[in-house]
């Protein structure tokens, strides 16, 4: 599954990892040494997030019950923690994968489906 912009009709993330319950929630990205920019980590149901002893920068976009970007970090480093109050998902990727071809702004509206799902008919919704 991917994971997409309905806005701009783009692909924000090709390989898609869900953390649903509280072992994967807690575990996350920790352990790891970095994150492939084509991957992202969903993280359901989350409001806040925190890079402690994490090795590498990432990205985190908070969204809501219905997919809406509410608020976008870029490049948070380690030791960080960030929330956005009224998110209901966090999805962390590589640092600056929300950039350039693959922008996200707040507004948006992301999706986890097909590239060829067209924007109004979501796959799989971020709640």
């Amino acid at each position: 599954m991917r994971l997409m912009n309905a806005h701009t009709r783009t692909v924000v993330a090709s390989a898609v990892e869900v953390a649903d319950d509280r072992a994967t929630r807690r575990k996350g990205l920790l352990g790891r040494d970095h994150l492939d920019p084509a991957a992202a980590l969903v993280l359901t149901p989350c409001f806040s997030v925190h890079t402690a002893f994490m090795q590498f920068p990432i990205d985190v976009v908070f969204v809501d019950r219905n997919g809406i970007v509410l608020k976008v970090v870029r490049q948070m480093g380690p030791w960080r923690i960030a929330a956005a109050w009224g998110a209901h998902t966090v999805i962390e990727l590589a640092a600056g994968a929300v950039a350039g071809t693959r922008d996200v702004r707040v507004g948006d509206r992301l999706y986890i489906g097909s590239e060829h799902v067209p924007a109004e008919s979501m796959e799989v919704s971020l709640a």
